[in-house]
């Protein structure tokens, strides 16, 4: 290598060995592992080239006593510096990381030039001044150009945060409000410097206990949590509310805060609820309908399995519904149908399941029926209360009732079995006569109320 090389020269042609060195650093800067590694090398390369330009180009006494200061012309345009500071922002690097990319490609270019000339006097002393004027400036304008960036992300964030309908605050690792957007302070109708430092259960929420547990896991595992909460807020806004915890870490991966997000979604659970309703339940009289009642009685055959206790099951057709329908009309035989659903409710527990069928068929769901004779008293029950005359038209209209028993597990171990062996005995009830109940195990010849 000529003594007389210029330290422009020496870039360009060692260009390749610094951009070795200058990757081996890349890989200790926190962020570079989530840039393309082939554009933070192309970046490197333009930035030692426009620097070796830079050296090259001429420069009068007033340009150099500016560029030793860190003050680069004003030419109107965006340097490669200022781009670079942008960019560096956008990709999430601080500026500490920021500024080292500029101090390892110092590092890299400086070593290699000290031992290819261990002395360096005249051209090549100028030359490594100007290097180092460079780089200075080019770290000035590229941090200048990142803080302008942060300050307008800044100022963006703050506006959105005013401007969201949505509450949105922050978090000490205490739990205690730091900061609050305008949509808090309405929800919880108090001034910010009446909810700044204190906590959830400082402000006596209901939902504070599920809350602060839900915050400490986020805190411990890093990670993003999405909740929900019932509470009428004395604003009067909302009833249901989703909520997501996010934690706010530093360079260091060290927690700072946790930011929260509510949404107000009382409008959509209650239709999603409605929904759901009426897709199992009658419209009509209230009660669970086939698709619910198939789905509980699946549920109660499992769990009498894994609990080894018995359940029943009572099948319920109408007599004389048809006849009622008919002569007084359907608005008559709904009323009917709706007292119906009524006194079967009243006959039975809060814990077993009453449901309509369709037309004039129920069923009844007993629950833990250890002994023959409970079942019956509750069938007995059903008889009765629907014996009475229902005060829906003039006279009083009279019906009766056929009812068909099936018990787990000695009738049928499955919910189809048991509804199979259900029906039939109502048939065989019908057969009967009026106000009858019968057992699936009841011979067919049984006379009278075949229990």
């Amino acid at each position: 290598m000529q003594p007389s090389m210029r330290l422009a020269d020496f870039i360009r042609a060692e260009i390749e060995p610094i951009l070795q060195d200058w990757e081996a650093f890349a890989k200790t800067i926190l962020h570079a592992d989530l840039t393309d590694k082939t554009e933070l090398r192309d970046h490197a390369r333009g930035m030692l080239l426009v620097i070796a330009d830079d050296i090259d180009s001429h420069q009068n006494e007033a340009e150099q006593a500016a560029k030793s200061k860190g003050d680069a012309p004003e030419d109107g345009d965006h340097s490669w510096a200022d781009v670079h500071g942008g960019e560096r922002h956008t990709i999430g690097f601080s500026v500490m990381e920021t500024a080292s990319e500029f101090r390892a490609l110092r590092a890299s270019v400086v070593s290699r030039w000290t031992k290819a000339y261990p002395t360096v006097s005249g051209q090549q002393l100028e030359d490594l001044t100007r290097f180092h004027e460079a780089i200075d400036q080019a770290v000035s304008e590229s941090l200048e150009h990142y803080a302008a960036a942060k300050e307008m992300e800044t100022r963006l964030f703050g506006a959105i945060l005013v401007a969201s309908p949505e509450p949105i605050f922050v978090l000490d690792l205490k739990g205690r409000f730091t900061y609050v957007n305008p949509a808090t302070a309405k929800l919880l109708t108090l001034k910010r410097e009446a909810i700044i430092g204190k906590s959830h259960v400082d402000l006596g929420l209901s939902f504070a206990s599920d809350f602060q547990h839900n915050l400490e896991k986020v805190g411990a595992d890093r990670s993003i949590y999405r909740g929900k909460f019932t509470h009428t807020f004395a604003s009067g806004q909302g009833e249901r509310f989703e909520y997501l915890l996010a934690p706010v870490q530093d360079a260091d991966k060290q927690l700072e805060a946790i930011v929260c997000i509510f949404r107000d979604v009382t409008e959509r659970a209650l239709a999603e609820e409605q929904i759901w309703h009426n897709a199992h339940y009658d419209l009509l009289t209230g009660l669970p309908n086939r698709r619910l009642f198939l789905d509980r009685l699946e549920q109660e055959v499992k769990h009498a399995k894994r609990s080894n206790l018995p359940m029943a099951l009572l099948f319920l057709d109408l007599d004389g519904f048809k006849a009622v329908n008919d002569l007084l009309g359907h608005e008559a035989g709904d009323r009917l149908l709706s007292g119906v659903a009524e006194r079967l409710t009243d006959c039975v527990r809060e814990a077993d399941t009453v449901a309509r069928l369709g037309g004039d068929e129920f069923t009844v769901i007993l629950t833990g029926a250890k002994q023959r004779k409970d079942i019956q008293l509750v069938a007995r029950t059903i008889i009765d209360a629907l014996a009475m005359p229902f005060p829906i038209a003039q006279p009083p209209v009279q019906i009766s009732v056929s009812i068909g028993i099936s018990c787990y597990p000695q009738d049928a171990s499955s919910p189809a079995a048991l509804m199979e062996a259900a029906d039939r005995a109502m048939y065989q009830a019908k057969k009967s006569g009026a106000n009858r109940m019968w057992f699936h195990d009841t011979p067919e010849n049984t006379d009278g109320y075949p229990c």
